[in-house]
């Protein structure tokens, strides 16, 4: 174990951190696995579910469609916005993940939503 002074802001606060009997390497790799498993969990979160059929957008939060930019049968690009949600007083933009067509709309303006219901298949 070793004892550090460590000064924060004016503060000082003592330390006490563990040697662990680890490669550096090793330690190292640990680190890389955790970042890439943190960011697979993101970017598994951050997109839509996908069906046999093509690709679920989903609400991420309850609120109220404001706008609707796109209608069934309309060719979209990855990031062009298909609606936009108002969640406590804030406009969010839902955008299209990938390139593709829009096979169902399951909204329309002043539809109220719930975070994780559909909006519109791809």
């Amino acid at each position: 174990m070793k004892n550090y002074k460590i000064t924060v802001d004016g503060k000082t606060y003592a330390v006490s951190v563990e040697e662990v009997n680890e490669s550096v390497g090793a330690a190292k790799d640990s680190l890389k696995n955790t970042s890439k498993e943190q960011e697979m969990l993101q970017t598994t979160q951050s997109q839509p579910a996908r069906a046999s059929s093509g690709i679920d957008i989903t609400a991420p939060m309850p609120g109220t469609i404001i706008d609707v930019r796109v209608q069934a049968g309309a060719t979209v690009k990855a990031g062009q916005v298909i609606c936009v949600l108002e969640a406590m007083k804030m406009e969010n933009e839902i955008v299209a993940p990938e390139d593709g067509t829009i096979s169902e709309m399951k909204i329309s303006k002043g539809t109220q939503v719930e975070a994780g219901e559909l909006l519109v298949k791809i």
